[in-house]
């Protein structure tokens, strides 16, 4: 299928999407709305786009309560082997549905997902269609509504965006430019265009000019005081369990970094749209690089004093075999790491410890400036903006793999991480100096600049 715009990848774009939403499946974040009265059911098109943190649970993107009071519900998600399902009615003793043959598993990319309803075709495939990335999806399993049946949805019932009404499958994940449109069912090329210069790229378009109807909605999520504002113009719906935090510049027009729970060697527990990390042996950034310089952050969250907090980074990918230990170093033989021990910070470079240790609280913030530009390639390591760096070391680094952030932890420890979309408030809020990112401290040191990990940036300098 089609590619998208993935970590590695973006193309010059006309519109540009500036915010999303992250949900996290532990707050029963949501999106809501009671229609006051019915649209219309049985002709209808859902589109957003979907960045996921988990895999393998189902994850409702957005379903409604069926007619009354503990009916059935029906749900747009992924499913817990990782397809996409909408379950639109329930009739007889059967679910009508589609379900993807696809899976999407890929935690560093932006999908397009539409699904369209029109039960009035004559054609049954007709009358429930998906789509991902413009693409209309083969599926593995279906049962079509009948001719000119009304569905669940647009009745005068609860809505939800990102969670299951009344059930524990939320969304887990980013969301942006969510549309409800009521009355119409429109081909995802309403909403979307393959790029002119790569035909493979699937990328947004201005969507502010559709026609959304009575019970339609266009959320931007450009107001971080209510991301619920309808920007289509109809009322705006209700926002629970999500700050002015969880609005996001992650979006599928500028993709960032995070961690990447594919990488989880000792069931380290991911959160806040893969941004923080409970206990886990290792785990590395979506994102790598060989060139270019690049800034990130990270925080040490926990009040455990016995907890090992490794940070660092790794060249390449690795298996958890490759990783053996010497007392409070960690070597790995692929990668290099900065491991805490305890609460001292301890070098190891490329599988050599430099010697270098400094101590590592709980609220202290590390700042990396990983420099691959130089002729001796460098890593400088600074905690709280100290005017004396902990770390300052040349890297021997050909550039023949890519070069990810890296975190080990062990039980106890929990840490955040900040490539340019805070989990909390900044003290200070600073942008790289291409005004991507927002970031506790400066990404300039020593007047050379550094730059936030986003495709935008790796399509200009990485």
């Amino acid at each position: 299928m089609p590619s998208i715009l993935g970590a590695n990848e973006i193309k010059a774009t006309g519109y540009d999407v500036a915010n999303s939403v992250r949900f996290d499946d532990g707050d029963n974040a949501r999106i809501s709305k009671t229609f006051s009265s019915a649209g219309n059911s049985d002709t209808w098109t859902m589109s957003v786009w979907v960045k996921r943190s988990t895999l393998g649970a189902n994850s409702s993107i957005f379903t409604c309560n069926g007619l009354g009071a503990g009916a059935q519900k029906g749900t747009l998600r992924f499913d817990s082997s990782d397809k996409i399902s909408a379950y639109v009615l329930y009739a007889g003793s059967a679910w009508h549905y589609i379900t993807s043959e696809a899976v999407y598993r890929d935690v560093s990319a932006w999908y397009h997902v539409v699904v369209r309803c029109d039960t009035t075709q004559g054609t049954d495939t007709d009358r429930l269609r998906l789509y991902v990335n413009g693409t209309l999806q083969t599926l593995s399993a279906s049962t079509y509504p009948d001719q000119n049946e009304d569905t669940f949805f647009n009745e005068a019932e609860e809505h939800q965006v990102a969670s299951l009404i009344d059930e524990t499958e939320d969304f887990d994940g980013y969301m942006a430019e969510f549309c409800w449109i009521d009355g119409s069912s429109l081909a995802p090329t309403s909403f979307g265009e393959f790029d002119s210069d790569s035909p493979n790229i699937w990328k947004p378009i201005d969507v502010s000019g559709l026609t959304f109807g009575t019970n339609g909605v266009y959320l931007d999520f450009e107001d971080s005081s209510d991301l619920g504002t309808d920007a289509s113009g109809n009322s705006d719906w209700t926002a629970t369990n999500l700050a002015a935090t969880d609005q996001c510049t992650d979006t599928c027009t500028n993709n960032f970094a995070t961690l990447n729970p594919l990488v989880n060697f000792n069931s380290g527990v991911f959160s806040e749209g893969n941004c923080a990390i409970t206990y886990g042996d290792d785990t590395i950034s979506t994102i790598g690089v060989t060139k270019g310089r690049w800034y990130w952050e990270a925080q040490r969250t926990n009040t455990a004093t016995e907890a090992h907090f490794g940070i660092g980074l790794s060249k390449g990918f690795y298996s958890a075999t490759s990783i053996v230990s010497d007392g409070d170093r960690l070597y790995t033989r692929s990668g290099a790491t900065y491991f805490s021990a305890v609460s001292n910070l301890s070098i190891l470079t490329f599988g050599s410890n430099s010697g270098t240790s400094a101590a590592v609280g709980n609220g202290d913030v590390i700042s990396f400036y990983l420099d691959l530009e130089s002729s001796t390639k460098n890593i400088t390591i600074k905690k709280n903006d100290g005017a004396t760096p902990i770390v300052n070391v040349d890297l021997t680094y050909s550039g023949a793999e890519p070069i990810f952030a890296f975190c080990r932890m062990n039980s106890g420890c929990s840490s955040s991480w900040n490539f340019g979309n805070p989990i909390a408030a900044l003290s200070s809020a600073n942008s790289d100096p291409n005004g991507y990112g927002s970031f506790e401290y400066s990404t300039t040191l020593n007047s050379v600049d550094y730059y936030a990990l986003c495709t935008k940036n790796l399509a200009e300098y990485g």
